[in-house]
């Protein structure tokens, strides 16, 4: 996660295959393609509702800020580092809880089903 100030743009790497021996318990977030129109992703594990952080994300469209997701499904496969796909911009749908949040954010492209063969089927 990475938020560009000069751009006014947060930038979201995904991992959605996480090793426990590349990422500690606190870390292993539960980020999921749901459909290929949304995305589930939990926030860092402090972040709150009332944040400055949790506040930007919530109302980032109200703020003229963006959330750009790349994604991929694993870290490595066979000694190879995956590179990330770009999934496009996305805009804040909903949440629940916090420390972390679980957001849902919509996404203005769909997901090619070809990245994410589970939702061939919901397309």
């Amino acid at each position: 996660m990475f938020f560009d100030e000069a751009t006014q743009c947060d930038v979201f790497f995904i991992t959605l295959k996480k090793s426990e021996r590349l990422f500690s318990p606190i870390t292993l977030y539960n980020d999921v393609a749901i459909s290929p129109w949304e995305f589930h992703w939990e926030s860092q594990s402090l972040t709150r509702e009332a944040s400055a952080t949790g506040q930007r994300y919530i109302h980032h469209v109200k703020r003229a800020s963006r959330v750009l997701l790349f994604m991929r499904e694993e870290n490595r496969r066979g000694g190879v580092t995956l590179r990330f796909l770009c999934l496009g911009f996305a805009d804040y749908v909903s949440h629940e809880g916090e420390r972390p949040m679980a957001i849902r954010w919509g996404l203005q492209r769909a997901i090619p089903a070809a990245f994410v063969p589970e939702l061939a089927l919901a397309v």
